[in-house]
C-alpha cells in the first residue's frame, strides 16, 4: 500500500462514515476504493466489512435507548436468523473461487443501487398497504405481530442476512421493509432494531473473515480510524445538509458505479 493509496483509503472511509451517517450508502464509496487501489475483489468486500463494522456498532450503541423491548420473541427471532444468514452469507463468500466473486461484482452492486434506489419507497408502500388490515389491528392492542407475519418477516430477514454476510449493500434499506411488515412505525424504533441486526450480521461475518485470514489489517485499520472521523464529524454537517439531496446525490454516482463496473470490470 503506497502512500497515496493509504490516503485514498482513509479519505473514502471518511465519506462512507458520513454517508452511512446522513443517508446511508457509504459502501459505495469504500468498496470500490479498495478495489481500485488494487485490492483483489473477495479481500476487498471483506476488509471492506471489517472496516465499517465499528461504526454500525457505535450506530446500534447510539440507537440503543429507542429500542422496543416489549416483544422480546420477535426480538430473539431476528437476532437468531441474523446471526446464522450472515454466518451463512459470509461462509458462501469463502468458499466461492475470486474470479467467481470478481464477475458477480457488477450484479452485486446492481441489487444494491436497485435497492439503495428504490427500497425506500417500496417500505413505505408495505407499510401503507397493511393499515387497517386484520393483522394490523391486532397488533395495535398489543397482541404482537401475528404469527404467519413473523415468519414471513423472520425468513426475510434471513435471506437479507445472508446476503447481507456475502455482500451487504443495501441491507439496511431491506429491513427496513422487513420491519414495516412487522407494523413497525416509529423510525427510530426501527433503526435501532436495524443497527443492532446489521451489527450482528456484520459482526459474525467479521469472524469468520478474521478466522480465514481473508482481511488487509493495514487497509482495514487506517479506513477503521477513518469511517470513525468522519462519522464523528457528520454530526456537525448533518445540521447543514438535507440528507433527501445527499442521498440522491449517492443514487446517482452508485448508478455511474455500476454502469462503469458492467463496462469495464465485469
Amino acid at each position: 500500500m503506497t502512500l497515496i493509496q493509504g490516503c485514498a483509503l482513509f479519505v473514502a472511509a471518511m465519506l462512507a462514515g458520513a454517508l452511512n451517517s446522513i443517508a446511508g450508502g457509504g459502501s459505495f464509496i469504500s468498496f470500490p476504493t479498495l478495489l481500485f487501489t488494487g485490492v483483489p475483489t473477495k479481500l476487498a468486500n471483506a476488509t471492506n466489512t471489517v472496516a465499517l463494522w465499528p461504526a454500525s456498532l457505535a450506530g446500534a450503541v447510539a440507537y440503543r435507548k429507542d429500542l422496543d423491548t416489549k416483544n422480546r420473541l420477535q426480538l430473539w427471532v431476528f437476532l437468531g436468523v441474523s446471526l446464522a444468514g450472515g454466518l451463512l452469507g459470509a461462509l458462501l463468500l469463502l468458499n466461492i473461487s475470486s474470479k467467481t466473486f470478481a464477475h458477480l461484482v457488477p450484479y452485486l452492486l446492481l441489487v444494491a443501487t436497485l435497492i439503495f434506489t428504490f427500497g425506500g419507497s417500496i417500505a413505505a408502500r408495505i407499510r401503507a398497504a397493511r393499515e387497517g388490515s386484520s393483522d394490523a389491528a391486532l397488533e395495535a392492542k398489543g397482541q404482537g405481530p401475528a404469527p404467519l407475519t413473523l415468519i414471513v418477516s423472520a425468513l426475510m430477514q434471513f435471506v437479507t442476512a445472508i446476503y447481507g454476510g456475502f455482500f451487504g449493500g443495501g441491507i439496511g434499506i431491506i429491513m427496513l421493509a422487513t420491519l414495516s411488515i412487522l407494523g413497525m412505525e416509529n423510525i427510530h424504533g426501527m433503526n435501532a432494531l436495524k443497527n443492532i441486526l446489521a451489527t450482528c450480521i456484520n459482526g459474525i461475518a467479521v469472524v469468520a473473515f478474521v478466522i480465514a485470514r481473508t482481511v488487509l489489517w493495514p487497509q482495514a485499520l487506517l479506513m477503521i480510524v477513518g469511517g470513525v472521523v468522519g462519522g464523528y464529524a457528520s454530526g456537525y454537517f448533518a445540521r447543514r445538509l438535507d440528507p433527501k439531496l445527499v442521498r440522491r446525490i449517492v443514487v446517482i454516482f452508485a448508478w455511474c458505479l455500476t454502469a462503469y463496473f458492467f463496462a469495464f470490470r465485469g
